[in-house]
Order: C-alpha cells, then sequence, then structure tokens
C-alpha cells in the first residue's frame, strides 16, 4: 500500500487503547480525499475499525458522523465513545490492546497474514501479527523501532 501522510501506525494509543487514532485517521483522510480509495475504502467501518466500534459499543457511522462535525480532539471522541457506549475498565483496555496487537498470530486470521504478506512482497520480513504486516506495508518498521516497548511507556500509572 501507498505510505498515506497522517495516517497513524495501529500501535499508536489514543487514551488507553490502541487503534483508535488510526480509525479517526481513515476517517478524516477519506472525507479529504487523501485516502486511497481502491487500497481503503472498502474496509472503512469493517475489520478492526469495526472491531474497534463494537469493544467501544458505538455505532461505526455515528462515530463517523461526530467526527466529521470537526472540532473534537481524538481524546474528546474517545471520551464520547466512553459516554455512549460506556466506559471500560484498566483491564478490559489492556487485553483489548493485546488481543489486536496479536492479531493474526496464532490464531483464525494467520491464513489472511500469510496471504497479504506474500501478495505484499513482504516475506523475510519479522511480520508476527497483522498490526506488523500493516506497518511494514506502509512503510513503516515496528521492529526496528520496538514500537511495542513504546506502549509501555504510555501505559496509565
Amino acid at each position: 500500500m501507498p505510505i498515506v501522510p497522517g495516517l497513524r501506525s495501529c500501535y499508536t494509543k489514543v487514551g488507553r487503547i490502541f487503534y483508535f487514532g488510526r480509525m479517526l485517521d481513515k476517517i478524516r483522510l477519506h472525507a479529504a480525499g487523501k485516502l486511497p480509495e481502491a487500497e481503503y475504502a472498502a474496509n472503512l467501518g469493517k475489520g478492526f475499525d469495526g472491531r474497534t466500534c463494537s469493544f467501544l459499543r458505538v455505532n461505526y457511522d455515528e462515530l463517523k458522523a461526530k467526527v466529521l462535525t470537526g472540532g473534537l480532539s481524538d481524546e474528546q471522541l474517545l471520551a464520547w465513545a466512553d459516554q455512549h457506549g460506556g466506559s471500560r475498565s484498566d483491564e478490559d483496555c489492556e487485553i483489548w490492546n493485546n488481543f489486536m496487537m496479536k492479531r493474526c498470530w496464532r490464531d483464525e486470521g494467520a491464513a489472511l497474514l500469510a496471504r497479504r504478506i506474500q501478495e505484499s512482497g513482504l516475506e523475510g520480513k519479522p511480520i508476527l501479527a497483522m498490526f506488523d504486516y500493516i506497518d511494514f506495508d506502509e512503510g513503516r518498521d515496528p521492529v526496528a523501532t520496538r514500537a511495542w516497548e513504546a506502549l509501555v511507556a504510555q501505559k496509565p500509572k
């Protein structure tokens, strides 16, 4: 996939959770016509977007409308999701983050990950899970930057 300026890594947290910021970026970039249609548009609101909204217990289209009204920070949008879907405990977020970070590693998504790695010509890269694949595919190297260690530093006290 092409490198998309302004599209964050899946490993980037907003508040206590992974991926939420990336989903917001995709919504904003798509509305601005800056998200490549062929690679991203068909999955908006699905896949990890859908899983994230399910975890937060909010409707993707409602969240999208809230994002596109503008003026709210990522943290404010997450607070809105907490108000509408209910707050999550630290343990809920820890379980969620670990699930997301390891998705497609030794689970039913492994075949999909293997296929995507091959289709993208990324064989030989140290890709263990879908987050790794997405980063490598978009020109980032989560292994060299040790993205998972940065997450420990972000963990709330």
